[in-house]
């Protein structure tokens, strides 16, 4: 009778899951819809394509040398929202504007949400050296916390495995895997101050700095042209030191804004010396 009891079960189980709505079907339509005309756009042939806004050519030759771009970067993000639901409906709004390519939930889930060849709207107004364009180079992924709660170690392990995937198949350089803080220093503080870059740089995704104990930082020395280098925009000194500080001295974020004391000044010495 117990054996019948759990057969039942077992298939009311799978009734119930097959007839589960998919949440995420209307809006899975239109993002097939919207790829359908990007894909159009591709195929146009260089001096066939319609409207006003073609180049005047004569004629064309097409290239037997071409492929897809790919993406050179990765920014990673909290989502400051109390979800992954809540994310995932924010990001399947047309109102709002915004999406990235992954969401990784606290408990470890991964969603892709965009094809990493597709232009995500995630890093906004942005610069990092000289790249002002920053969602055109880049993968975005965000990450499901609230900016004021320690990211779950699932989480994290997801991330770290994501992240091994893109940097293999795009032949990502480690210095571009950066916050959102990062490329936009007045604006954003994402991901928090407990985010973990030395855990990620350690494993070649991010930089880091070594022992400053015996480094000597030459004089004179120039934080904002260091910060530069290291790829700041320097626009705003102040919140340059505030992103720098947060992301590679987080105990010191709370200290006297838009200052570098010893310990700062040795730490961004060492970055760029690498």
């Amino acid at each position: 009778m117990g054996t019948q009891n759990k057969w039942l079960t077992g298939i009311l189980i799978i009734m119930i899951c097959g007839c589960a709505p998919q949440p995420y079907k209307a809006t899975n339509k239109v993002y097939r819809k919207q790829a359908k005309q990007l894909s159009g756009v591709i195929r146009q042939e260089p001096g066939n394509v319609p409207g006003a806004a073609a180049p005047a050519t004569d004629w064309w030759a097409g290239t037997t040398n071409f492929n897809l771009r790919k993406p050179n970067m990765v920014i990673i993000h909290h989502t400051a929202q109390n979800s992954c639901e809540q994310t995932l409906r924010t990001f399947t709004l047309e109102r709002t504007q915004v999406s990235a390519h992954y969401v990784i939930c606290r408990n470890g889930t991964i969603h892709h949400m965009l094809n990493d060849y597709l232009r995500a709207w995630h890093g906004g107004v942005s610069k990092w050296g000289s790249v002002t364009d920053i969602n055109s180079s880049s993968i975005g992924i965000e990450l499901d916390n609230n900016g004021f709660e320690p990211f779950d170690s699932m989480q994290i392990r997801s991330l770290m495995v994501l992240l091994d995937t893109l940097k293999h198949r795009y032949n990502i350089p480690a210095d571009n895997f950066i916050g959102h803080g990062d490329i936009a220093v007045k604006r954003k503080n994402d991901p928090s101050v407990l985010f973990p870059w030395e855990q990620l740089a350690q494993k070649g995704f991010g930089i880091w700095y070594g022992d400053t104990t015996n480094i000597q930082v030459p004089e004179p020395f120039s934080a904002p042209l260091a910060l530069r280098l290291v790829g700041y925009d320097v626009k705003d000194t102040t919140e340059a030191i505030q992103a720098f500080k947060r992301h590679f001295i987080p105990s010191d974020s709370a200290s006297a804004k838009g200052e570098l004391d010893e310990k700062g000044r040795k730490i961004l010495y060492s970055i760029i010396s690498k």
